[in-house]
């Protein structure tokens, strides 16, 4: 059966090398005789294969010796509980930047170990449509960090710029962004992402986080939830997800074999440019997205009709272009150009587009 071209938002399309690769590795990873989801997570052979994830990472986003890297579980949902409970102590308050529907959740669980105050929120009658500009945010000196998140999924609404949030902490939701393009870690005090998107299969987490922000846990956070008991563990104070960290591992390979993340960033620039440019010439699609504002990974789109919709993701799947249809919170479609789907789908959806709104229009 020939591949089809995967336009889901999470979990998502994973580069073909890698797969294959994977199915190679399956039985045997390397002459050990063992598969990797049957290896023990001390044993030496996936030791190695942490180490060497790690290390691809550290190296593609160039973070600084000062950070840790941490391999968890819980997603990104997870981490809106986990953030606060690590960080929130110093002052018990913390500053939260709205710019769509998951960095409002964000807000929302954040609420409930301490004092949240929404900065800036560009919510417009109950549609995200731009980034909040800085002129906007009203931060507090005293908030023990800044969270904000990069990317949003649903509304397709992404920051190209690192907010200045003075001595305080900036925290980034990175989950649908990150290892799209090139990024100043060192202007953060915390990233998290989950994997599912641009790394690798569900059910990873991966945190950065600067070394001296460790050691902040309120007294209510279970130890497999504390950034520095996990960071001292290297990542296993619990058992981690060992088969998803070795495939986010080739995936960390395979974008350096690509050039990394300046390679990256030109081949999604290319990728949604195509797609924004056919909504752009077209009367019969539209996106509401501020242009300097609209997302390289998440592009949403509402058809003239919306009766059409159904026909429209049926002739879709015909061709083997899948999961386009909206999230629930907006309707229309949606299309997510992670960094493995290719420049040949987004042509073949660009060149179905152009054909069904002939045939509709």
């Amino acid at each position: 059966m020939a591949r089809v071209f995967n336009f889901s938002p999470g979990p998502a399309t994973l580069p073909e090398a890698v797969l294959r690769q994977a199915a190679d590795e399956m039985l045997d990873w390397h002459g050990s005789g063992m598969s990797v989801m049957e290896m023990s997570h001390r044993g030496k052979e996936f030791i190695s294969i942490h180490a060497e994830a790690e290390a691809t990472l550290r190296e593609l986003m160039a973070i600084p010796s000062n950070y840790k890297v941490l391999f968890l579980q819980g997603g990104g949902i997870g981490e809106n509980a986990f953030v606060p409970m690590n960080l929130i102590g110093r002052t018990g308050r913390a500053d939260y930047v709205i710019s769509g529907d998951w960095s409002k959740k964000s807000a929302q669980e954040a609420a409930h170990f301490g004092q949240i105050r929404i900065a800036a929120n560009s919510e417009e009658n109950g549609r995200y449509t731009r980034t909040p500009p800085q002129s906007e945010w009203k931060l507090d000196p005293q908030a023990a960090y800044v969270h904000m998140c990069s990317n949003e999924t649903i509304g397709g609404v992404e920051f190209f710029w690192t907010p200045d949030t003075g001595k305080v902490p900036l925290v980034a939701d990175m989950s649908s962004n990150i290892l799209s393009r090139p990024i100043d870690v060192s202007r953060y005090g915390l990233i998290y992402a989950g994997a599912q998107k641009n790394i690798g299969p569900s059910g990873l987490t991966v945190v950065i986080v600067r070394e001296d922000l460790l050691g902040r846990a309120l007294p209510i956070t279970p130890d497999v939830f504390n950034y520095k008991i996990q960071a001292d563990a290297d990542s296993m104070y619990n058992t981690p997800p060992t088969y998803a960290i070795y495939i986010a591992g080739l995936v960390f390979k395979h974008v350096k074999a690509l050039g990394g993340l300046q390679a990256m960033e030109a081949r999604n620039r290319a990728k949604a440019k195509l797609l924004y440019d056919t909504l752009d010439a077209s009367a019969f699609y539209s996106n509401p997205i501020a242009p300097d504002c609209r997302s390289l990974m998440n592009v949403p789109f509402w058809l003239k009709d919306a009766q059409l919709d159904t026909a429209f993701l049926q002739g879709a799947q015909a061709r083997g272009l899948l999961q386009l249809k909206g999230h629930r919170i907006v309707g229309g479609m949606r299309a997510s150009l992670y960094n493995a789907m290719s420049l040949e789908g987004v042509q073949a959806l660009v060149g179905y587009m152009k054909e069904f709104e002939a045939q509709h229009a």
